[in-house]
């Protein structure tokens, strides 16, 4: 892999994927689904951040059921574009015991990091745990069982970035998602 040095020359070479429109209107399609899912039940809304912080602020706003708000952190990344052994920054302070919980996550790759998240919140005594990611990627290299309850878009198997995700941890606050040629992934 070939990664461009900066973020310009990724966008210079990038394919816009999802303009912020189309984003927009697939995080209110998301929260009509979670009230669905919730029938009136109060969630734990946690953010996986740093990657979902403008996605799940969004759909939070999109959700018409009641939430209480927490969020956390744990990374497999660190900066690297693969991805090695879990790293907790911040564990959710809120008590998780008995609850339904929605983990809200910009994307959904292979999964191996939200796959451990959702076991830790189900080791500390969740009762449900509902997985909101805003892009899934197209591939068969998930995680055996784990999925999005509710997603948003799907993202070719490429390197993306742009409305969280990053290139080398610059570009999340891009409002549109995007995608680097299949050569420099």
């Amino acid at each position: 892999m070939s990664l461009p040095a900066t973020l310009a020359e990724a966008l210079g070479k990038a394919e816009r994927l999802h303009e912020r429109a189309a984003i927009e209107a697939a995080i209110a399609r998301m929260g009509r689904e979670l009230d669905v899912l919730l029938a009136g039940e109060r969630a734990v809304f946690l953010t996986v951040m740093n990657g979902a912080l403008m996605f799940a602020g969004a759909l939070a706003l999109a959700v018409g059921s009641d939430l209480e708000f927490d969020y956390l952190h744990a990374t497999r990344y660190r900066g690297a574009t693969r991805g090695g052994e879990l790293h907790w920054l911040r564990r959710p302070a809120v008590d998780l015991r008995g609850r339904t919980l929605i983990l809200a996550d910009d994307i959904l790759d292979e999964g191996h990091t939200l796959a451990a998240v959702r076991d830790a919140c189900r080791v500390a005594g969740a009762r449900r745990v509902l997985i909101a990611a805003l892009c899934v990627k197209r591939h068969g290299r998930c995680v055996p069982g784990l999925a999005a309850d509710v997603s948003g878009l799907e993202v070719p198997d490429r390197y993306v970035f742009g409305y969280g995700m990053d290139f080398q941890e610059q570009g999340r606050n891009l409002p549109a998602i995007y995608a680097l040629p299949e050569e420099d992934t």
